[in-house]
């Protein structure tokens, strides 16, 4: 087992933990009475995690590359989907969660390793093909994942959508598109992004397809302070919680901000808090773990030789990566905040479950690799 992968992951997923019982303890204690509700389910979410990580060592591979199993997934994502729409639970303007009577089950989640799956299996089976033929190779999984990305767009879930698309988009160019072509979706994307902000701040909420919340979201985002009463407020409490925790930090339960100021302390925010109670140093702990344990993955998929594993690695390491950045982009504000979570720190259990088992699948590819690289020696 690899573990500079393993290592970084259980100290993150044991640290998410204490995190979370110590930003979510006064929201618990005024919500339910108990300082403990978020500590107790979150320690039930790693302890599921860790379970379902250690399944995902052990998986035989070969059953991952059955046709019949890959299509019924897929198939099954896309129904729940379509079921969430009509029958989800809504929070917070959202119906991105069907409920159950231990917890909230979040499918967009699941989508993204399905995808990562999906179009592991189908772009390796037209490897040889894709870079003579790169259009008609990528027609129809493009379509099938542009419909999952139109279902989540649909809840809304803008930021699970685009960590979907964002994955899609490097996977689609580590099948063996040439460097030329790459780079010139590259520049085309950069522009459309920055064209797509400019439109936005242009037209705002005359846009069809901008709702007023997300249109404020921009808003808060390009000038914070002057919405520090509505839109600006979880940026501007961020920005108060970073600057009081300094280099060192304030010490573990000791925030301010999580006591009522800070929304969200515990999910979208639990790096701000981590940053009051641990300062910078805290934050650099954090980022360094997660920054090792992302380009490990990566190292994995690069060196193995088998196309299926590699880009499953590759996936799976574009997931932790866009994640991480939209979280501390939105957290520190360089990108509109958009509700993603950190990766295995924040309080969630959809996340902490899809993410552990992903890092399961991983630690699999690699243990294989090993053992037989060690068979060729002897």
């Amino acid at each position: 087992m690899d573990k500079y992968l393993v290592i970084p992951f259980l100290i993150l997923s044991l640290f998410s933990v204490i995190m979370v019982y110590s930003a979510s303890s006064y929201v618990s204690l005024q919500e339910y009475g108990n300082p403990q509700y978020y500590f107790i389910r979150q320690s039930l979410y790693v302890g599921l995690g860790l379970i379902l990580a250690f399944i995902g060592f052990i998986f035989p591979f070969r059953l991952l590359k059955k046709k019949i199993f890959v299509m019924t997934i897929v198939l099954a994502i896309i129904l729940t989907l379509i079921f969430l729409l009509i029958f989800g639970r809504e929070i917070n303007g959202a119906k991105g969660w069907i409920e159950t009577p231990l917890f909230n089950i979040q499918p967009a989640e699941f989508a993204k390793l399905i995808v990562i799956w999906y179009l592991s299996y189908i772009l390796s089976k037209k490897q040889h093909v894709i870079a003579n033929d790169f259009w008609n190779s990528i027609l129809a999984p493009s379509v099938l994942v542009g419909f999952i990305v139109a279902l989540i767009l649909l809840q809304p879930d803008t930021g699970a959508a685009i960590v979907v698309l964002g994955i899609s988009v490097v996977l689609l160019f580590s099948s063996g598109v040439s460097a030329r072509l790459g780079l010139i979706f590259g520049i085309s994307g950069t522009i459309f992004a920055v064209g797509f902000l400019e439109i936005v701040r242009y037209f705002g909420e005359s846009l069809p397809f901008l709702k007023s919340y997300q249109y404020q979201r921009f808003l808060a985002f390009w000038d914070p302070f002057a919405l520090a009463e509505g839109a600006g407020l979880q940026l501007v409490q961020s920005y108060y919680a970073l600057s009081r925790g300094g280099v060192f930090g304030v010490g573990i339960g000791n925030s301010v901000q999580k006591t009522g100021y800070l929304p969200e302390p515990y999910t979208d925010f639990i790096l701000s808090i981590t940053g009051e109670e641990l300062g910078l140093l805290g934050i650099l702990v954090v980022l360094g773990l997660t920054t090792l344990m992302i380009s490990r993955i990566y190292l994995i998929g690069i060196r193995s030789k088998k196309s299926f594993e590699s880009m499953m690695c590759i996936g799976i390491a574009t997931l932790f990566l866009i994640q991480a950045t939209i979280n501390v982009g939105g957290v520190v504000g360089l990108l509109p905040i958009s509700g993603m979570t950190f990766p295995l720190l924040s309080y969630g259990g959809s996340s902490m479950l899809i993410l552990s088992a992903s890092v399961g699948l991983v630690a699999n590819v690699s243990a294989r690799a090993n053992i037989e690289r060690k068979m060729k020696e002897k």
